[in-house]
């Protein structure tokens, strides 16, 4: 995982809109609202009893059949997709969704009217960055049953790019790609849902697109029509008159995109890759995407993340010139060998620093702690994180080698994989809250081979040596 520099955004003022849910027809109001730090994406049914809440999580897809569909504990929501494309489209992390219906309004089959109303109610940046899932490695997800395939590679932001073969000569095949998350507005938002006409003479016989007319759909007519069914379709839509334009749409709609439907399938992956939990900064390859395969994709990607967060594995340069050297750490520090634990300094902020270990088999600890199996004392992965914690609250005075660190409490220590010869261990340590009176409150992580392998929470004060004069 990686925090970049950014924060976390939510919404200034609660705004609302009406409509009608596609599949279910019902008349619904739905509005966005601010909500806290950490938060993320959340519906919350206020027709029901008790007002319950569903997280937008891949977790709680049930049935993707016309749209991606959540429930947790008896309570759904539908078509969820457009929804979660505008707020991640335009950046926002923060909000709760609240619905007086199962499904939020189609509008019109598109995220235009979700991101206009956004952008209505204003987005405001919050106090705590946002967290991001960066791939560092290719993951791939592929429905054999249907051959539609999602990839994701390594890239400096999230991009998306789609590849959808319909197999008919009305649409045949068609790609979009969004390049940068900011073009989400103007390139994707206003691209509408589609449908064939056998999907749409199969959907009205089994009751669903109750609430779809020609200005929240498009339809590609894919067969001969006959007189019988065009006139089921104009009784459906409440038209007197319905047509097919040369370009194979059934009545007047004119696409925004000559490539609509693909970027409409660009816009549901977005929504979909929502459900994921955590922002994304990877290149996304959908071939042939569908609700399906998107959040089983999302499923597979929030379990990585979910993984990665728990082991809370950070990526450095080990390579790089450090910000101190031992000389510089023993300037600062008052230990020295064979007690110093510390080689070097990566990072140091006013929050945060990270110092690093390189683990020998000359370490003078080996000669009696389990010499024919060495494994690295507990006791001394805590002071090497203590060490590289003291580098952080020195930084805080102009004259650090007239103080002294003197910890004050260790609590909630855990050691989880075996430090041995040849490890070396990066020690990663935050301020949990501001430095007050030389007292430093720090949460510590020690890795290792790409685990975490001990933390814990540290306080400690610095205090002026005697020998020093005031």
């Amino acid at each position: 995982m990686s925090k970049p520099s950014n924060k976390q955004c939510t919404i200034a003022k609660k705004v609302t809109l009406q409509g009608v849910g596609l599949h279910t027809g019902e008349n619904v109001t739905m509005s966005f609202l601010p909500a806290d730090e950490n938060h993320g994406y959340a519906f919350k049914r206020i027709d029901l009893e008790g007002e319950p809440i569903i997280e937008a999580d891949a977790n709680y897809v049930v049935n993707t059949q016309r749209g991606t569909n959540l429930e947790k504990n008896g309570v759904k929501i539908h078509t969820s997709e457009h929804v979660l494309a505008a707020l991640v489209g335009l950046d926002i992390d923060n909000v709760l969704i609240e619905l007086d219906a199962p499904e939020p309004p189609i509008m019109d089959g598109s995220s235009k009217f979700f991101v206009e109303a956004l952008e209505e109610a204003g987005i405001v940046e919050q106090e705590q960055e946002r967290e991001e899932y960066v791939v560092k490695d290719v993951i791939s997800y592929k429905d054999e049953t249907t051959g539609s395939e999602i990839t994701i590679i390594p890239s400096d932001e999230y991009q998306v790019t789609t590849m959808v073969d319909f197999g008919t000569k009305v649409l045949g095949t068609q790609n979009a790609t969004l390049e940068k998350m900011s073009d989400f507005k103007e390139e994707i938002a206003d691209s509408r849902t589609f449908s064939f006409l056998h999907e749409l003479e199969m959907l009205l016989e089994n009751g669903l697109i109750k609430g779809g007319d020609l200005n929240n759909a498009i339809v590609y007519v894919d067969k001969e029509i006959s007189e019988s069914t065009m006139k089921k379709l104009e009784k459906a839509f409440g038209k007197e008159k319905l047509s097919v334009k040369p370009n194979g749409i059934l009545d007047n709609l004119t696409l925004h995109h000559p490539n609509e439907a693909a970027r409409h399938k660009l816009l549901d992956v977005i929504g979909d890759l929502a459900l994921a939990g955590t922002r994304i900064r990877g290149k996304v390859i959908a071939n042939k995407p569908g609700h399906f395969v998107n959040t089983q994709f999302a499923k597979k990607l929030s379990k990585i993340i979910k993984i990665e967060k728990r082991n809370k594995v950070p990526s450095y340069d080990l390579n790089q010139e450090p910000l101190m050297d031992v000389n510089e750490i023993m300037a600062r520090l008052p230990h020295r060998p064979p007690f110093l634990l510390v080689d070097k300094i990566l990072e140091l902020s006013d929050t945060h620093v990270v110092g690093v270990k390189n683990v020998t088999m000359n370490e003078p600890f080996f000669v009696g702690h389990f010499p024919g199996a060495p494994v690295m004392p507990g006791v001394l992965q805590v002071e090497a994180m203590a060490q590289t914690g003291g580098i952080l609250v020195l930084s805080t005075v102009p004259d650090p080698e007239n103080y002294l660190t003197f910890f004050m409490k260790i609590d909630k220590v855990k050691f989880k994989q075996q430090v041995v010869p040849g490890d070396t261990l990066i020690f990663k340590c935050d301020l949990i809250s501001p430095i007050r009176r030389g007292i430093c409150h720090m949460q510590a992580y020690a890795y290792a081979n790409g685990k975490l392998v001990s933390e814990a929470e540290l306080m400690a004060q610095i205090v002026k040596t005697k020998n020093t004069n005031s």
